[in-house]
């Protein structure tokens, strides 16, 4: 990831959404459906994965490649920052 000035400054606006409808309020003005139905979907595929999810079955949920589907697999077993991890067990705690 890069880190600089410009990085910064997005997730210090992130971080000031405070509900439900000002996060879609946002991400609407800040990226295009398309954009915002693709993160979505990583995000449904990681949480699958790490839900011991086989590939057929998620290509079924998600509609998600198994090009997307092997990325995202990458990332949580490779190359992970522990993003993931951190909002799958902030949104358990949440429940």
């Amino acid at each position: 990831m890069i880190k600089d000035e410009n990085m910064d400054y997005l997730f210090k606006a992130i971080l000031s959404l405070e509900t439900m409808d000002e996060c879609y309020a946002f991400f609407e003005d800040l990226c295009t459906p398309q954009e915002l139905r693709a993160i979505s979907q990583r995000l449904h595929v990681a949480k699958l994965l790490t839900s011991d999810c086989v590939y057929n079955e998620i290509v079924k949920q998600t509609g998600a490649s198994t090009a997307t589907i092997s990325r995202v697999n990458k990332t949580l077993n490779y190359q992970a920052a522990g993003g993931y991890k951190i909002v799958f067990d902030r949104i358990k705690e949440d429940k």
